[in-house]
């Protein structure tokens, strides 16, 4: 799943092993985000909330964390 976070930047999140990562796309590449610690607990559904929760700092007014299209809202095939 791709999130666009207040039009500043995009996180790419993954299950991987049960656990949520977190990246940061680029240039055909992505960079794991080492300090972005998902609870593995977290449901997918819940996700733009937590996101916002940190990274609100980034946010102006009416600013909005957006889920992008082509990725599966629950993870699967990610």
């Amino acid at each position: 799943m791709r999130f666009d976070i207040y039009g500043r930047f995009q996180v790419e999140i993954r299950r991987e092993g049960g656990a949520w990562a977190a990246y940061r796309p680029g240039a055909g590449t992505r960079v794991p985000m080492a300090d972005l610690v998902i609870p593995a607990h977290l449901a997918s559904a819940d996700l733009v909330t937590y996101l916002d929760d940190v990274y609100h700092e980034y946010a102006g007014i009416g600013d909005e964390i957006a889920a992008l299209p082509g990725r599966a809202a629950d993870g699967a095939g990610v």
